[in-house]
């Protein structure tokens, strides 16, 4: 699902790229604007979903490591608690002749007797001792055997060598092939990045125009209107606020340029002098790119003219 969404978001981010490129070209602001909203849009989408899929390799990293660490404290305790066992044996036999019967007699000289018993303390002090401050590297030393300890569970040989035998050989080629693949894709994404840049490099870039040579540059439009008043003079009005919002959108301003009610809702203007192919662009882009409420232009055709033609 997360790599339908990742493909999902490439094609919208791309095509949005695309056409805000486009509608830049041919100076549609209103259409450019939604375009870079659009891409702003599926770009925060498609790091939101890197920024999830990363919080949740973290959590599934976090825990496997808790898990890991608490096999890693049983097998601790495990070991620590094998570690004991024979200073616990050693313990219960300690002074094992205290414990004998009293119907068995011994001579002890009374000299020997306090010297044992002194002897005897003064060796249960040091084991005390030495067994008290011995136990933090008893849990250090079971901490290291920890990783030295048997699985759980009955080990089975046959299983194991079959585990080995599914492993891949070493240096089997994968590091070949993942090197030629990432080299195609750098490759790949270069050309294209450069074949962009270049592309939109030439589209940009600033030249000088060639005058135009007619008298006139006339220009048939054509108005759609939607809503309840759909009158020749609702129409008539929308194709003079349209054009004349968009007469200062040519380097050129277009002063005492009055637009002609054709019929039909199709719409004439006679621009002197006549337009450059670049402010004809501007023109076309700013009429078609209106932003007037339920209206919108059409520009259907774009001549120049001298001035004795007819």
């Amino acid at each position: 699902m997360r790599k339908i969404a990742y493909v999902f978001g490439a094609v919208v981010a791309t095509g949005a790229g695309t056409y805000l490129i486009v509608y830049l070209y041919r100076w549609q602001w209103q259409r450019a604007m939604i375009c870079g909203v659009l891409l702003l849009v599926v770009e925060v989408m498609l790091f939101g979903l890197v920024t999830l899929g990363r919080l949740s390799r973290i959590e599934e990293r976090l825990r496997d490591n808790d898990r890991r660490q608490r096999e890693l404290d049983a097998r601790t305790e495990d070991v620590l608690t094998r570690l004991r066992e024979p200073a616990a044996a050693r313990e219960e036999t300690r002074f094992r002749w205290l414990e004998d019967p009293a119907e068995r007699s011994y001579v002890f000289v009374p000299v020997l007797m306090v010297a044992g018993v002194a002897l005897s303390g003064l060796a249960w002090v040091v084991q005390k001792l030495a067994s008290a401050t011995a136990r933090p590297a008893e849990r250090r030393l079971a901490g290291r055997l920890a990783v030295l300890a048997a699985p759980d569970g009955p080990f089975e040989p046959a299983q194991a060598l079959d585990d080995q035998d599914d492993l891949p050989a070493l240096g089997a080629g994968t590091s070949r092939s993942r090197t030629a693949r990432r080299t195609v894709v750098a490759v790949v994404g270069a050309t294209l990045l450069t074949a962009l840049i270049v592309g939109l490099a030439d589209l940009t870039q600033t030249r000088e125009e060639e005058a135009n040579d007619s008298e006139v540059t006339s220009v048939v439009v054509h108005v759609d209107l939607r809503g309840a008043d759909l009158s020749a003079a609702r129409r008539s009005l929308a194709a003079q606020q349209i054009w004349t919002a968009c007469r200062d959108s040519t380097s050129v301003p277009l002063r005492h340029v009055a637009l002609g009610d054709l019929g039909d809702g199709l719409f004439a203007g006679v621009v002197r002098p006549a337009l450059t192919e670049h402010n004809l662009m501007r023109l076309r882009g700013c009429l078609e790119d209106a932003t007037l409420d339920q209206a919108h232009l059409t520009v259907v055709a774009v001549g120049d003219a001298d001035a004795d033609d007819d």
